[in-house]
């Protein structure tokens, strides 16, 4: 799988901008502020209909404009495939497939695939849980594509009790009984999927997290509100219950107080809890194997190279880290970087590597 082309149309600070990339490495550089990050997240955009970096569709389209357009050309199985996202509030955003309009996400999704690894990916260990459960969910997003039907629904139901909880004086038991039943299964359908795919990760990272440091031992654990059941149906019948014993606890205090949208994920190195205890060098490597092992199992399971966006994360490593990631990336994989410069890179990486440089939103220079 590789990207062969991207054109943006009034995306963020860029008014026009096209390029072809005819190399496996790509090397953006660019001072800060001038849009490289944006290319990077235009690409991921195009793999999961989605950003780490907006709430809102609309946060994309530049200050000049009240629409926004993402077209990319990649090549996949020997086949060229063209996907474009233009986004035109209010109206939903459309989705087109080799011209053709789709109109379920699903039907776009996954055509292409990438990990993105940025310097806020380096703070996921001492960020707020709702970053770790962001970074989670678009991980899962790309290997099993219904799950973001399975989310958005859990969400739905959550928002729906939520607003009951907080909106109503006097509660209908028999309407909340309702509401936690369909919550228990979709919560459940959630956290199946988070753990299911947590597990994975966890089995290769550990040997990843090995390889830069053979004296510590990583482990991964979910923290939610049951993590003992044999499938689905009795992860749900236990929710439920668990929402009964604290439904007037949920009255009282108007909010729904167990589920997907408060669980966490916990770290440890040598059963050291490593979001209180380790040192900045230690969390970076655990996010370090998380990344590898998120890339060997998308690519394990797609069956493709996916592309690898490294947003000006190497500056940020040491040379023992730096060299470890680039070194285990295998030659097939598409690489685009974002750098302030080429200080970072030794003589010997830069050998064969495209070089865009960027200012203002504009191409002004590339070797």
């Amino acid at each position: 799988m590789k990207l062969k082309n991207l054109i943006l149309k009034n995306y963020r600070n860029y008014e026009s901008f096209e390029y072809n990339f005819s190399n496996n490495k790509t090397l953006i550089i660019g001072k800060n502020a001038q849009g490289k990050t944006n290319i990077l997240e235009a690409i991921y955009y195009l793999c999961t209909l989605d950003s780490s970096r907006i709430k809102k569709d609309c946060e994309l389209i530049n200050f000049n404009s009240s629409n926004a357009q993402i077209k990319g050309e990649i090549e996949k199985t020997g086949t060229t495939i063209e996907l474009e996202v233009n986004i035109n509030p209010p109206k939903n955003k459309i989705l087109k497939v080799n011209g053709l309009k789709k109109t379920k996400s699903k039907d776009f999704l996954r055509v292409l695939s990438s990990v993105n690894f940025s310097t806020s990916d380096l703070l996921l260990l001492r960020g707020e849980p709702q970053n770790r459960r962001k970074w989670l969910d678009m991980a899962i997003f790309q290997v099993y594509p219904l799950y973001s039907d399975k989310l958005a629904k859990f969400n739905k139901i959550r928002l729906q009790k939520a607003n009951y909880l907080i909106n109503t004086i006097n509660i209908n038991h028999d309407m909340l009984d309702v509401f936690n039943l369909q919550f228990s299964i979709a919560c459940a359908n959630v956290i199946y999927l988070r753990m299911k795919y947590l597990n994975e990760l966890e089995k290769i990272a550990k040997i990843k997290h090995k390889a830069i440091n053979e004296d510590e031992n990583l482990k991964i654990e979910y923290q939610t509100v049951e993590k003992n059941f044999s499938n689905v149906k009795e992860l749900s019948e236990i929710i439920y219950k668990k929402l009964n014993e604290i439904k007037q606890e949920e009255i009282k205090k108007a909010q729904c107080l167990i589920g997907a949208h408060r669980d966490d994920i916990d770290f440890y190195i040598n059963d050291i809890d490593s979001k209180k205890f380790a040192s900045q060098g230690q969390q970076r490597t655990i996010v370090l194997a998380l990344k590898l092992a998120e890339l060997q199992i998308l690519k394990e399971k797609i069956n493709e190279t996916p592309l690898l966006l490294l947003d000006d994360v190497l500056a940020e490593l040491d040379s023992i880290r730096q060299n470890y990631l680039l070194n285990a990336i295998d030659n097939d994989i598409q690489m685009i970087i974002t750098s302030v410069d080429t200080l970072a890179f030794d003589k010997k990486f830069l050998e064969g590597v495209d070089i865009i440089k960027i200012q203002q939103g504009r191409i002004i220079d590339n070797s």
